[in-house]
C-alpha cells in the first residue's frame, strides 16, 4: 500500500471516529476538527475532504474555520507545539526577551517547524494568565513568570 493511500485511510478514520463521537450537525464542525486534528497532527486535505463529504459543508467553510482557530493547523505540526503570548501585560514584563530565547533555544521563526519534526513555535494573542507574564505553553502545559533562563530547562522536559 503506497504511503498515500496509508496517509488517506488514517484520515478516514480519524473522521469517522470523530463523526462517532459528535454527529455529522455542522454545529459539531469544531469539535470534529478538533478530534481528526489532534488524532493527525493537523488537518490534510484527505480529511477535510471526507469532512466537507460527511458533513454536506463546503470544503472552503471548513479551511475558513481550520484558519481562523490557533489550535487547528492544516500544515503538520511538530511533536510539541510551543506558543509565545505577544500580548501587551506579558510584553512589559519582559515578554520580548523570552521570545527572543525561545527563537534562538529551538532555531526557528514564527510559524515554523524543526526539520526534526519535535518543534513548532507559534504566536498567540492573550491565553487569559495576564497575572502570571510572560508566558508559554507547550502542548498543553502553561509556563507562567518565564524568564528567558529558564527557557532550555523547560524544554529539556519534552523529548
Amino acid at each position: 500500500m503506497s504511503v498515500e493511500a496509508k496517509n488517506g485511510n488514517r484520515a478516514k478514520e480519524a473522521v469517522e471516529a470523530a463523526i462517532r463521537a459528535h454527529g455529522t450537525s455542522r454545529d459539531e464542525l469544531i469539535p470534529i476538527l478538533t478530534d481528526v486534528n489532534r488524532a493527525l497532527g493537523y488537518l490534510p486535505a484527505e480529511a477535510l475532504e471526507e469532512i466537507s463529504r460527511r458533513l454536506k459543508e463546503p470544503k472552503s467553510q471548513l479551511l475558513s474555520v481550520a484558519s481562523f482557530y490557533q489550535m487547528l493547523s492544516t500544515k503538520p505540526r511538530g511533536r510539541h507545539v510551543v506558543q509565545f503570548c505577544e500580548s501587551a501585560p506579558c510584553h512589559v514584563v519582559g515578554g520580548r526577551q523570552v521570545w527572543e530565547a525561545l527563537q534562538n533555544e529551538l532555531r526557528l521563526k514564527p510559524e515554523e517547524t524543526s526539520p526534526d519534526g519535535k518543534w513548532t513555535l507559534l504566536t498567540t494573542s492573550c491565553l487569559g494568565v495576564c497575572g502570571v507574564g510572560p508566558v508559554i505553553v507547550i502542548d498543553d502545559d502553561i509556563y507562567g513568570n518565564v524568564d528567558p533562563d529558564r527557557i532550555p530547562e523547560i524544554l529539556s522536559h519534552y523529548s
